[in-house]
């Protein structure tokens, strides 16, 4: 049994395909499926660049988070405040620092 293969390249199938349509459609009709052929490719393309400026314009907007924040600085404020701790010009951290080291010393004190 012998076994023919065709060895046709990429681009000799681009000219199979053309030479096809050009048999089927003709000279007239060729032209007109060809400008349909090239609007509905620029719509998705148009449709397609929307789409991922529109993607990109969603995953390059930073959160704005706030209420959990502020609501962990203002608990450790009012923390600080029944320790007696000035916490003025702190940051978190060193607050939050101040506080542990003030809870410890108040639990040594206690035993």
């Amino acid at each position: 049994m012998l076994e023919y293969s065709l060895n046709i390249a990429g681009s000799e199938w681009i000219i199979i395909i053309f030479v096809g349509l050009f048999a089927l459609l003709g000279t007239n009709k060729l032209p007109e499926v060809t400008k349909k052929l090239g609007r509905a490719v620029g719509e998705y393309n148009k449709t397609k660049n929307e789409i991922q400026s529109h993607i990109a314009g969603i995953t390059n907007t930073i959160p704005n988070i706030t209420a959990p924040v502020q609501n962990e600085r203002e608990k450790m404020e009012f923390i600080a405040k029944t320790l007696n701790i000035d916490f003025t010009g702190m940051t978190d951290g060193e607050l939050k620092k101040s506080i542990s080291s003030k809870m410890s010393e108040s639990g040594t004190k206690g035993n």
